[in-house]
């Protein structure tokens, strides 16, 4: 029997996340053709993967980037259509024949074609936690009316997600369920001490022990940033309250995630520290295919897995992100855009790593959250807090103290 193509966009090819979504694809092992992809300025590694999967539509972030890109298409006599900028973006996000949308742009440049997905009514595999955590509220409602399929990509909310019972979807909240659990290796900082933490360069904090990704999110595995975004991500997607969602610290990265149900059970989603696992998963759901990570052999462990508490004044980001929740409207807004002004400072060499949460955590103080009901008033906030803490971080760098 023949299976029907399915037209993939993939938001952000370019990246880890997007690259390994390829792999996924170039196995044969699901029913995808990639119709479009998009970047920011990697014109060379664009180039090569429109030559290997021949799509519709190649999308880049601005027009100089689009316009090299174009050049040596034509030269390779591709028939590639080159496009350039956000609203680009937003319509290989909706073109009526693509099916499914890979959002995997990192930060909050991704919002807005994630969202059009949404709306659009695609089946959308969220590797963008920041649009979801950003937009909260509004964008489970765009997914309701919508009809979307929301599959979480994360690995900690993909694992949860495997881990819940197939009705949950249509039973939210879900009052079987007690608590989850995402777990968090620690960074490559762990077990060093806390006054040692001040000198650490990005190269050092880039470093992850476990995971290959890009250099933003291993900063954000560095501060813990990254599982404070995942509490504000679990609590829309799985419809969750603030305390029922723990955060464990398991250095070894095998248990992804855990749930625990009323009755006292805990079911746990283990498996090799690769991103093509959770990605073949959403490729292929309801249904299972390879993967082409390697397989977990269970005695090559040690014979041990480690889950300890986070410590608090190690990942202060922790607690803001729980205060954020309390705080609700634009709050998340605020404090997603503070980290990326923070992160990118930080690699810029401009800021200490110790500084990350307390330029956030200036920023959540300085600027009050308001409404968020629509989206103007959240791409408002998002502005106002990354002038908040650019301004903030100068400041400090002037005085070379924070």
């Amino acid at each position: 029997m023949t299976v029907a193509m399915k037209q993939i966009t993939l938001l952000g090819a370019t990246g880890s996340i997007g690259v390994q979504t390829l792999e996924v694809i170039k196995q044969g092992t699901t029913p995808y053709q990639v119709f479009a992809l998009s970047a920011h300025s990697n014109v060379s590694l664009m180039l090569q993967l429109c030559q290997q999967h021949a799509v519709r539509y190649a999308v880049m972030s601005d027009e100089a980037s689009a316009q090299r890109l174009a050049e040596l298409i034509k030269a390779e006599a591709l028939a590639t259509v080159v496009l350039a900028g956000k609203q680009a973006l937003v319509e290989i996000a909706t073109h009526p024949e693509v099916d499914t949308v890979m959002a995997a742009i990192v930060g909050s440049s991704g919002l807005a074609p994630t969202l059009a997905a949404v709306e659009a009514g695609k089946r959308v595999l969220l590797a963008n936690k920041e649009a979801l955590v950003m937009t909260g509220q509004l964008f489970m409602d765009a997914a309701k009316r919508a009809k979307a399929i929301l599959l979480p990509i994360d690995s900690e909310h993909n694992a949860v997600f495997q881990c819940l019972p197939v009705a949950h979807l249509e039973q939210l909240p879900d009052p079987r369920i007690k608590h989850i659990y995402l777990t968090a290796s620690g960074g490559p900082f762990l077990d060093r001490p806390l006054s040692a933490l001040a000198s650490v360069t990005p190269e050092q904090a880039c470093a992850h022990p476990n995971w290959q990704m890009g250099k933003k999110i291993s900063i954000d595995s560095a501060t813990m940033m990254n599982k404070a975004l995942e509490i504000i991500e679990a609590y829309w997607l799985f419809s969750l309250k603030s305390d029922q969602i723990k955060v464990v610290v398991h250095p070894q990265s095998i248990v992804h995630a855990m749930v625990e149900y009323q009755d006292g059970s805990i079911l746990a989603q283990l498996g090799y520290p690769d991103m093509r696992t959770p990605i073949a998963h959403a490729l292929a759901w309801p249904e299972r295919i390879a993967s082409g990570a390697p397989l977990l052999e269970l005695f090559n462990q040690g014979g041990r897995l480690d889950f300890l508490p986070p410590d608090p004044y190690r990942f202060p980001v922790l607690a803001l992100a729980r205060a954020v929740l309390n705080t609700a409207g634009t709050a998340s807004a605020i404090f997603n855009a503070a980290n990326e002004v923070a992160v990118a400072e930080f690699l810029r060499g401009e800021i200490k790593f110790l500084d990350i949460p307390n330029v956030i955590a200036h920023t959540l103080e300085a600027l009050p959250a308001q409404c968020s009901d629509n989206l103007d008033a959240i791409i408002a906030a998002d502005h106002e807090a990354r002038r908040i803490a650019l301004n903030f971080t100068q400041r400090a760098m002037a005085r070379s103290v924070l």
